[in-house]
């Protein structure tokens, strides 16, 4: 945090119970990104966040991202929400909780789970299907980035409170540097 940015109540007590420390950046990056697809931003889904500002922005801003990371050669590993039973059973408990989940169930035919028209994974990145709001939950995650010899995430994308959170958690972990951009 910057000396000159202004502090909230939370942060300052997260500090002054010691929980406020860095972790600092390792040597080895990857750029996460959580969901990015049509469903946050198309009109009428029901997860559509394009009324806010802010989020209005994010694909932009994901992009620039997504830009640096490709030039600088850092490896890009892209989430994407997928249902396969016709029933929503591989969604366990959680569709109960959501039962919105349903627009990312294979075949709905929506194309709210399709990737947005500038956001899209390149030939030869990584594409993490998962079924559960954690990146690293039920998938292959954490052995495709140890094998990679990654240790620092940048982790960007969609629903901070939820997905982004909940990778962003497991991936420190597992060991590795989550930085929430």
């Amino acid at each position: 945090m910057a000396d000159d940015a202004p502090q909230h109540d939370q942060q300052q007590s997260y500090e002054k119970a010691g929980f406020a420390h860095k972790i600092g950046w390792g040597a080895r990056p990857a750029l996460l990104l959580i969901d990015v697809c049509n469903a946050y931003w198309t009109e009428g889904s029901p997860l559509d966040t394009s009324a806010n500002p802010a989020a209005a922005r994010a694909p932009a801003s994901i992009a620039r991202l997504v830009d640096a990371a490709r030039a600088g050669r850092v490896p890009l590993i892209w989430t994407r929400v997928e249902y396969t039973e016709p029933d929503m059973s591989d969604a366990g408990l959680f569709v109960r909780k959501a039962p919105l989940l349903k627009v990312w169930q294979r075949g709905n035919e929506s194309g709210l789970e399709d990737w947005l028209p500038d956001l899209a994974p390149a030939s030869g990145e990584v594409v993490i299907p998962k079924r559960y709001p954690s990146a690293f939950f039920a998938t292959d995650l954490a052995t495709r980035l140890q094998l990679r010899g990654v240790d620092t995430l940048v982790v960007c994308g969609v629903s901070t409170s939820g997905c982004v959170r909940a990778s962003t958690l497991d991936a420190m972990c597992l060991g590795f540097r989550p930085m929430v951009r």
